[in-house]
């Protein structure tokens, strides 16, 4: 077929006098300009459809005349709001020269700010042929169209009437942020209407809004909400890619987590969602995906990308094959213009018209990977998220690893990149999962050095370039692993459910069932469970840095000891709000454990306390005690289980803090410290409480027992 074979008379438009034009679909005065980026195509087509074909017979095929740059555009009038749309590309099929053009093939605008439908999976959808479980070798061109199987692009109106919404600007050091899944949070909530539930709507319901609230958390930072799509081998296994990690367009919502029906009511609720949150002082982060793209290997599906551009977006090796630094068969090659600018107006449009107020960059260093494939903490793209005014003035956080050669990359992204911080997370569960166990076997636990290093903010990371202790990011649980509960009832992973016959998902998990796997009903089982939890919770809120919880985790909510339930939509992952006693114990503490962080500014601080003498009198911002109440020195080699960190406040007109870890199986008897200047501490909070209570009257300085495997938090009244 000739690419013209359906002409449309074009008049000449704006676009058509613009040797700039602006990428996807822009409204103007009579119609609307269309660019798209297919630098190696020889035509490309937008083809436009009727509201409720999705079989596309209607389909009408208009040639974008005018290239520069790679870029293909016009004007085309009457294109209003609403419009269905797609394009075709046509060019070389060459796939060991990086060339994949199929004019069958219908592509999703890489700039779509709405998305209707979904993949039909099939061989339709595939650029090249596959047999009847869609497996091909990627060579030979397919000539089957995929007009009734793939998803439209939607023209949307932008406007939204904001009611003067207003940032949050949560500051860094007060943030408590709270990793939530959109369908998760409210599928089996009570107080959430049934047809809400599972929503953008429904998160943002004020039952929903009052746990935030009650609990006391600054952000939540929700998975996916980018269009996505599932995974082949998932749809052909009955599941579907429930996490999200599988991006289908950067700027459109993902239509399945909107009560509202229509793509116009997806962006528009979504929207929605934000302000209602900003109204409660809640600021909303995004996890996104610009590290790889749904469509595969070069043996995966031809949806947008591949078919426009392979040679542009993706990262190819001299044979055409694409280079896979992400595990998902692709990565976008973020060292091409184009595709970095496709990224950084992707993020600056959620910022400006949908007023997100920052994004968590799933594996970041795929992101920042150079010309030699390393990464480099300067890469353009970097760079440019650190000097563009929108960009900068949000939080950047990075999953700071990828699959690559030398992709672990903790502590080395250039400020003000915050950094999830896995040493935290390994080294907290060490201490109070594995070293407790280690020694329940009579076997020596780990020293407390590393823990003391992670207390105080992980500088041995974090010191350099003036980034500061909020750089890191602290977490014990995240959507990927266990949750807390289930570090503390498993051994080992349970992901039969998945479908891989357990072979998928970490085996490094420093989880310990306390001598039972899964469910138990023993009374000394439960406490042991539920008191490593209120370690793990209260160490995680009372470390400098800022934590991150695991939604459901100030819950108890356990996964069935499944530890990589990323297709499991249902009660696997879904939130029970019907709570046991010792649930709702563990939420009050959770609750109450924040509000001794927001109490004591010394636990969250920006800068490094670095034991300096603040004071005449003596007193150092941060000193480190034994047992016996004097300083630490040379005891951190000598296989102690017991420290007292006290960090100071007076000088800078706070409350001083004292935290006194007993990672050890028995009671000890503990000489609070004789701190300068300090007159009485009062306890806030003690880890053997099964919920919060009061502390009792202050004490002075002297003798107290502080119970096995425990942590406490001390109030210091000063003087100085």
């Amino acid at each position: 077929m000739s690419p013209w074979s359906h002409p449309t008379t074009v008049p000449p438009g704006p676009m058509t006098r613009d040797l700039a034009p602006r990428p996807g679909v822009t409204l103007v005065e009579g119609g609307a300009d269309v660019a798209v980026y297919a630098g190696h195509a020889d035509a490309v087509e937008l083809c436009l459809f009727d509201a409720g074909d999705k079989a596309g017979t209607s389909e009408r095929r208009i040639p974008l005349l005018e290239r520069a740059h790679g870029w293909w555009f016009a004007f085309v009038p009457g294109i209003t709001a609403g419009q269905r749309y797609n394009f075709r590309a046509h060019g070389a099929w060459s796939p060991d020269q990086g060339l994949r053009h199929n004019p069958a093939k219908l592509l999703l605008d890489p700039y779509a700010k709405a998305i209707e439908g979904k993949v039909r999976w099939g061989a339709e959808v595939y650029g090249h042929v596959v047999d009847v479980r869609w497996h091909g070798d990627g060579e030979l061109i397919s000539d089957l169209d995929s007009r009734g199987h793939m998803p439209r692009g939607v023209v949307v109106d932008d406007r939204f009437d904001w009611e003067g919404d207003v940032a949050p600007n949560r500051s860094r050091s007060e943030s408590v942020i709270y990793e939530a899944h959109v369908r998760n949070q409210t599928a089996l909530h009570p107080g959430v209407p049934p047809e809400l539930r599972g929503t953008y709507a429904g998160l943002a319901h004020p039952a929903s809004v009052a746990h935030l609230t009650s609990l006391g958390v600054t952000a939540v930072e929700l998975l996916p909400v980018h269009a996505f799509t599932h995974e082949p081998h998932l749809v052909r296994r009955g599941l579907t890619n429930h996490w999200g990690y599988n991006t289908l367009g950067f700027f459109a919502p993902h239509g399945a987590y909107a009560a509202a029906k229509d793509p116009q009511g997806a962006v528009d609720e979504l929207k929605g969602m934000v302000k209602l949150l900003h109204g409660e002082g809640i600021e909303v982060i995004l996890d996104v995906v610009y590290n790889h793209t749904a469509e595969q290997g070069r043996t995966g599906a031809m949806l947008s990308w591949r078919g426009l551009d392979q040679r542009a977006y993706y990262r190819l090796d001299e044979r055409g094959r694409d280079i896979d630094v992400t595990g998902c068969g692709n990565t976008l090659d973020l060292r091409h213009p184009v595709v970095c600018r496709m990224v950084l107006d992707s993020l600056r449009y959620w910022v400006q018209e949908y007023h997100v107020d920052g994004f968590r960059f799933d594996l970041a260093v795929a992101l920042g990977r150079g010309r030699g494939d390393d990464f480099d903490p300067d890469h353009p793209f970097l760079v440019a998220l650190r000097t563009d005014p929108v960009l900068s003035a949000v939080k950047l956080i990075a999953e700071p690893w990828d699959v690559g050669m030398h992709g672990w990359r903790t502590g080395q992204f250039p400020p003000p990149f915050m950094e999830w911080n896995d040493r935290y997370r390994d080294a907290v569960r060490r201490f109070w999962v594995g070293d407790v166990r280690s020694q329940r076997h009579h076997r020596r636990g780990h020293g407390l050095q590393e823990l003391a290093t992670r207390l105080a903010g992980s500088r041995d990371l974090f010191g350099h370039r003036d980034r500061g202790p909020t750089a890191s990011i602290n977490f014990v649980a995240a959507h990927d692993g266990f949750t807390t509960a289930d570090l503390v009832a498993y051994d080992t992973k349970h992901n039969e459910a998945n479908g891989e016959d357990n072979r998928d998902g970490s085996d490094n998990n420093g989880s310990w069932n306390h001598g039972t796997e899964g469910p138990s009903d023993d009374p000394q089982v439960i406490a042991d469970r539920t008191l490593a939890i209120r370690n793990l919770m209260g160490t995680l809120l009372l470390s400098t840095g800022v934590p991150m919880i695991n939604a459901g985790d100030e819950l108890g909510r356990s996964q069935g000891g499944n530890n990589n339930p990323y297709c499991q939509d249902n009660g696997t992952s879904w939130i029970n709000w019907d709570l046991e006693p010792w649930q709702q114990d563990l939420l009050d503490t959770t609750s109450h454990l924040i509000r001794v962080r927001q109490a004591l500014p010394v636990l969250r601080q920006r800068v490094w306390a670095l034991g300096r003498q603040v004071h005449d009198d003596g007193t150092r911002d941060m000193e480190w005690y034994a047992a016996d109440g004097t300083p630490m020195g040379d005891r951190w080699t000598q296989g102690s289980r017991l420290v007292q960190l006290y960090v100071a406040g007076a000088w800078m007109g706070w409350d001083s803090a004292l935290l006194v870890v007993n990672g050890g199986v028995e009671d000890v008897e503990v000489t609070l410290p004789e701190a300068p200047g300090v007159t009485t501490y009062r306890l806030l909070w003690d880890s053997t409480w099964s919920r919060p209570r009061d502390g009792g009257d202050p004490v002075v300085p002297g003798p107290v027992t502080v119970g096995a495997t425990s942590l406490r938090v001390y109030a210091a009244s000063d003087v100085s």
